[in-house]
């Protein structure tokens, strides 16, 4: 196994697509189907539940999912220690599903216009994690969104989103105006893996009062969450505004406070490149 190997195996995996993966790569399907195959052959063992509409993990391949994870993680931050101990400035983002893209072109222009030198890296997290590797130093500073546990961690809020419950087309509450949290008490909703932060998981899952889990399947992604709705009728949330798979639609949820899309970064951090990010985007990318 190689890291290259485990990056396009990692990206199958969150992308449950061979042509979404690939294009996540910025490469074509065939060469990312042969090295996955070839890692198969590797191991011994198949790591995907390949069909026609996309690909699910084997229990081998979840295994080897969360070994990849913390392994590229690590590649990741001894290439930051090497660059930073050669004097190369560099920064790591961390972003949750679309926060990069709903923060703009504009922050990225903005930020490479003033530090044109700095290599920037992107990590991106799935839904165990709304912190997207901050609090675990893994990242410099997130592009994420709130609720989630911020001891320790600042944020700023760049927008605010009304949100919504994804629902199939067909769906009787499809066509209202809007509905209420109660209207969907009776439906099944997805679940965050476990040990997901609490205030995440309230968040986005609808939580009852009294706390009781739904029932529902276990996602990590957005893409995930969206099939679920597709596939089982599932009730997901979303931010208004997002483009949706064909046979869904979105209907706004009147009682749901909105989703707010934030930079976040460790309290009290100095590092200067930290700080001219923050003062960018809080800027709205215009510094």
């Amino acid at each position: 196994m190689d890291l290259r190997s485990l990056r396009y195996f990692v990206a199958v995996a969150e992308e449950r697509h061979f042509g979404r993966a690939a294009s996540r790569l910025h490469m074509t399907q065939p060469p990312l189907s042969r090295a996955v195959k070839q890692l198969e052959s590797e191991l011994g063992t198949p790591l995907l539940h390949r069909s026609a509409t996309g690909v699910t993990l084997t229990a081998a391949g979840s295994a080897l999912y969360d070994e990849a994870r913390t392994l590229l993680d690590r590649a990741e931050q001894a290439r930051a220690r090497v660059a930073a101990a050669a004097g190369a400035a560099i920064m790591t983002i961390g972003t949750l599903a679309d926060s990069a893209e709903q923060a703009g072109h504009r922050l990225v222009a903005a930020f490479r216009g003033r530090h044109p030198d700095v290599h920037v890296g992107i990590r991106e997290a799935d839904f165990t994690d709304p912190t997207t590797g901050l609090r675990a130093g893994l990242v410099d500073v997130a592009l994420t969104r709130t609720p989630f546990d911020d001891t320790g961690i600042s944020t700023h809020v760049l927008r605010s989103d009304p949100v919504g419950v994804v629902l199939r087309a067909e769906d009787p509450l499809a066509g209202r105006a809007s509905v209420r949290l109660c209207d969907l008490a009776d439906r099944r909703w997805f679940r965050l893996p476990e040990g997901t932060d609490p205030l995440w998981c309230a968040y986005w899952t609808g939580a009852t009062s009294t706390g009781e889990h739904r029932d529902g399947p276990v996602v990590r992604t957005a893409h995930e969450c969206l099939q679920a709705v597709l596939w089982n009728g599932t009730v997901g949330l979303m931010p208004l505004g997002h483009t949706l798979p064909e046979g869904l639609t979105t209907v706004p949820l009147a009682d749901m406070p909105p989703s707010r899309l934030v930079v976040a970064w460790k309290t009290g951090d100095a590092d200067p490149l930290v700080r001219s990010f923050i003062h960018i985007a809080a800027a709205g990318g215009s510094a």
